[in-house]
């Protein structure tokens, strides 16, 4: 609309038209959470809005979107975001179009250049090994089953259970501490199958385990009723349990999962106070205590014989989780300040404080828009590792040691 009264108005004059795009970039910016924001609008189009749109209209609105991401200032906070939203598309399969996905990351890749997108290139070539992998840890169950006298290989089962494993590297992903979380029995026997047979095959790596990522398939039997139940690897662990026990206390299940609290609370409301009521909780309620106690739902009923038992979700991220995410884009961005200066340093031998502080600024501005402050800091920090050192008449000279 304002592209037309300027076009209309005052026949397209480059002055309006920057002009106009300067202050569209100054209102977006004016929300520091702008960039998380866009980066969620996006993971919500891609799961779902998406479905049963023809390619032009897809076309369409993706340039729409990659307009929008040309004015953020941090492009580097909505990368960070889009790899978080993206990793959960792909581990928990709600990527509708691979297509479309790439599309995206192509735009990306023309507007900001092959090292913004190489990591999140690198999640989808994992999703592609980690199926061959699978492929091997099938064949090498058939062949461990034949040797054995016995059957139930080639379908991914150790025993009774089925296993499908994503082997992330942990470079491309958005990191995560591992899980503490102790597996049932015949979960962990499936573990420590496929470790043997990872590490037979890349004898360097070391695995870590993410429970927190993870879901799996049930058979339940409540009374006469039999269902089949998707739930995420925590739910699982905790439910597996109750093969046992009819009723079991909070410390209990605390004890005997290691799950983080925050993680068990939510899944232990997912399961006793949600929808799907496959536990009840005593006393009731809709928070869980530390002095609660859960029992197995014999009376349970559904109306679908699949259904999946979704997580309780914090709705919007906690003041720890923004300054972590914070935390961890500007020690991504140290790296990328320093390499800037010296780049400029070593091309220029000698540089004025306040010329290099613009001339930093004017490179990684595509990416982000760094903090003066931050710069002074990576300069005082290359001078203490003798990489650069103050001219001696003028010490607002910098000077490049080879």
């Amino acid at each position: 609309r304002y592209d037309r009264i300027v076009d209309d108005s005052f026949s397209s004059d480059k002055l309006f038209h920057n002009t106009l795009n300067r202050a569209f970039e100054s209102f977006l910016n004016l929300n520091s959470r702008s960039p998380e924001y866009l980066s969620l609008y996006v993971d919500n189009l891609l799961r779902r809005d998406m479905k049963g749109t023809s390619e032009d209209e897809v076309e369409f609105t993706l340039d729409k979107i990659v307009m929008l991401f040309r004015y953020l200032q941090e492009k580097d906070v909505f990368e960070k975001y889009y790899k978080q939203h993206l990793a959960k598309r792909l581990l928990s399969g709600r990527v509708t179009s691979d297509d479309t996905e790439r599309a995206m990351i192509t735009k990306l890749k023309t507007e900001c250049g092959f090292q913004f997108t190489s990591k999140i290139e690198g999640m989808f070539t994992d999703m592609r090994t980690s199926a061959d992998t699978m492929s091997g840890f099938r064949q090498y169950l058939t062949e461990q089953a034949a040797a054995e006298g016995g059957g139930g290989g080639g379908s991914g089962r150790v025993g009774t259970v089925e296993l499908n494993v994503q082997v992330l590297t942990t470079g491309y992903w958005p990191t995560q501490p591992p899980s503490n979380c102790i597996f049932p029995p015949e979960i962990q026997r499936c573990v420590d199958a496929f470790s043997r047979f990872y590490q037979s095959k890349h004898s360097g790596r070391t695995l870590k385990w993410h429970a927190n990522m993870g879901n799996a398939d049930l058979r339940a039997t409540f009374g006469t009723r039999r269902h089949e139940v998707n739930v995420s690897t925590y739910q699982m662990c905790i439910l597996l349990l109750f093969n046992d026990r009819d009723t079991i206390t909070y410390t209990e299940l605390s004890n005997a999962t290691h799950i983080a609290t925050p993680d068990l609370k939510r899944a232990l409301q997912s399961l006793a106070c949600a929808k799907f009521k496959l536990l009840t909780k005593e006393p009731r309620g809709r928070d869980v205590a530390d002095s609660d106690s859960f029992s197995f739902n014999e009376s349970f009923t559904a109306k679908q014989i699949r259904f999946k038992v979704g997580t309780v979700a914090a709705t919007k991220e906690t003041d720890a989780e923004k300054s972590e995410t914070r935390h961890k884009v500007d020690e991504d961005r140290k790296p990328q300040v320093e390499a800037a200066i010296v780049r400029i340093m070593k091309s220029r031998k000698a540089l004025e404080h306040n010329l290099l502080i613009a001339e930093v600024t004017q490179q990684l501005k595509v990416r982000f828009m760094p903090d003066p402050n931050m710069i002074k800091k990576r300069i005082e920090s290359l001078i203490e590792r003798e990489f650069l050192e103050r001219d001696k008449d003028d010490w607002r000279t910098y000077k490049y040691l080879a």
